[in-house]
Parts: structure tokens; sequence; C-alpha cells
């Protein structure tokens, strides 16, 4: 975890916690490409992004990579259960494989230091926070985040950049 004197330099020098409550060091990830993601179970964009988030899962998880998903209910209050809740509903109802992390702010004073540096390292169309559900942020090999991707953008829209920096064709 980065010092106060020493700013995070990529995203392995945070560690977050997963849906039960349990410390992950991203340095774990060290290697893959990323892509994190701010879900709710009862946005507009759910479906959808779950169906095509499993997906690329699916094709790219066996190359190297990861989707790292962080529920939020700061938009329209679409993520309201517990941290059990949400993991039983992302694993059950939308399928998902990928890892479930702990329910989180991601704007306001109480944002998770994660997204404090996702959004300094690629700030939004005009303003730097998050705006919606299923904000996307792609990370390359090295922990550097290299594309940030608004809630309207479908996750299927931007798979050559995964190949790009997984390095397949």
């Amino acid at each position: 975890m980065a010092t106060v004197d020493e700013s995070p330099k990529s995203i392995y020098d945070f560690t977050v916690k997963d849906a039960h409550g349990n410390d992950v060091p991203l340095s774990n990830y060290n290697g893959k490409v990323l892509l994190v993601v701010n879900v709710a179970s009862k946005c507009g964009f759910t479906d959808s992004n779950y169906k095509e988030l499993n997906v690329l899962y699916e094709k790219y998880k066996d190359q190297g990579f990861e989707i790292l998903a962080f529920p939020c209910n700061q938009f329209g209050w679409q993520e309201p259960g517990t941290n059990e809740e949400i993991l039983e509903a992302a694993c059950t109802r939308f399928k998902a494989e990928f890892p479930i992390f702990e329910k989180i702010d991601v704007n306001g004073k109480n944002a998770a230091p994660l997204y404090k540096f996702l959004k300094a390292e690629k700030s939004g169309l005009l303003i730097a926070t998050i705006k919606w559900n299923f904000t996307k942020f792609l990370v390359n090999k090295e922990g550097k985040v290299v594309e940030r991707y608004g809630p309207h953008t479908s996750p299927l829209q931007f798979e050559e950049d995964i190949k790009n920096l997984l390095g397949s064709s």
C-alpha cells in the first residue's frame, strides 16, 4: 500500500477487499491485462454488460486477462444489497466467474483509493468523476491505466484493445 509520501505508481500498489472482506493485493494480478469496472445489479446496463463481460472473460482469461468488478451503490441506489447478496446475484443471476470485490464508493470523500488513482490516471470527458455504473478502466500488464470507457460503451466494442494488450491476434 502506498504511503502518504509515496504516490502509487501502478494499480499493483493497492490492496482491496474481496466480497468476503479478505485483503487482496492487486499485485496478485501483476503481468495480466485488467478491466476494472464499477458494477450494479439493478441498472439498465446490467444485463448487457454482465453478458458481454462474461464473453470477454471466457474468451481471454486463459491468455492473462482478468476482470475486477467493484459493486457501487452511488448511482440511483442500483446496488443496494450486502456484499453477500451482490455476490449471489453476480454469480447466480449474471453467471459472473470473474472476481467480485467489496462494495465501494467511487466518487466523493469516501471514494476508494483505487478509484481515486484510476480517475487521476484517466479522467472522464470534461470531469474526472465516475458518471454512472459500468465505467470501465483498461489496465496493461505493467499496471498502468491505458483507457477509460463510459457506461454506454459496450465491453465488446473494445475487444481489439484487449487483444492488442494481450499480444493476441
